[in-house]
C-alpha cells in the first residue's frame, strides 16, 4: 500500500499539468541562463541605434572644428571693420588738429602784428604789408583807400569775440553758424528743466 497522500500528489500535478495546456503545444519554461529578449517594436526602443552609433563619428569632429574656424573667421572681419572705422575717425582727427594748430598760429601772428588802433571784437580788419617787408593791420579797406593805397594788401580778417580771426571770405558763413548756435542755447536755456536730453533745433 501507497503512503496516504503520495498518490494524490501525483495525480493532481499530473492533472493540473494536463488540464492547462493543450495537446501537441510545449509548456513554456522560464530559463535564467540568459539575457531577456524584448519581443517591444523597435520604434519603443529607449536607445536609438543611429544615435549611438554616431557617437564616434568622425565627421562630427570635422563640422566642430569647421564651426570653429568660421566664428574665428567672422571675429577676425569684425574686429578688422572696427578698426578701419577707428582709423578713419583718426585720420580726420588729425585733419581736424592740424586744422586747429594752423588757425592758432595765423591767429597768434595777427595779433602780433603792428596796429595804431585799439581792436575790438566784431570790427573788420586790413592787412598791408610795406615795402620793408613789415605787416600791420588797418580799419581802412583797400577800396576806401582807391588808387592811393599806399602798401599791398594780403586779406582781410573779422575779430570775434573770442579773440580768434575769421578770414574775410568766411565772415558769412561763420557769423551765420553761430547765430544758430544762439539761437539753440536760448531754446534750451528757456526749456523747463528735464532729465532727458533736448535735441530740439538741431533738425
Amino acid at each position: 500500500r501507497a503512503p496516504k497522500g503520495s498518490g494524490r500528489r501525483t495525480e493532481s500535478g499530473s492533472a493540473g499539468a494536463g488540464r492547462g495546456a493543450r495537446p501537441g503545444s510545449a509548456t513554456p519554461v522560464e530559463c535564467h541562463c540568459g539575457p531577456t529578449v524584448s519581443t517591444e517594436p523597435a520604434s519603443l526602443g529607449l536607445v536609438s541605434p543611429y544615435r549611438a552609433r554616431r557617437l564616434g563619428n568622425p565627421e562630427d569632429l570635422v563640422e566642430l572644428a569647421q564651426q570653429v574656424q568660421k566664428a574665428d573667421e567672422f571675429i577676425r572681419a569684425n574686429a578688422t571693420n572696427k578698426l578701419i572705422v577707428i582709423a578713419e575717425q583718426i585720420r580726420h582727427l588729425q585733419t581736424q588738429a592740424r586744422k586747429v594748430l594752423e588757425e592758432a598760429q595765423r591767429d597768434a601772428e595777427l595779433h602780433h602784428v603792428a596796429c595804431n588802433v585799439v581792436k575790438k571784437p566784431g570790427n573788420i580788419y586790413y592787412l598791408y604789408k610795406r615795402e620793408n617787408g613789415q605787416q600791420y593791420l588797418s580799419i581802412l579797406s583797400p577800396k576806401e583807400w582807391g588808387k592811393s593805397c599806399p602798401h599791398d594788401f594780403l586779406g582781410a580778417y573779422k575779430l570775434q569775440h573770442d579773440l580768434s580771426w575769421t578770414p574775410y571770405d568766411n565772415i558769412g558763413k561763420q557769423d551765420a553758424e553761430i547765430s544758430i548756435m544762439d539761437k539753440l542755447l536760448s531754446q534750451q536755456m528757456a526749456l523747463p528743466q528735464c532729465t532727458e536730453p533736448n535735441f530740439q533745433g538741431l533738425t
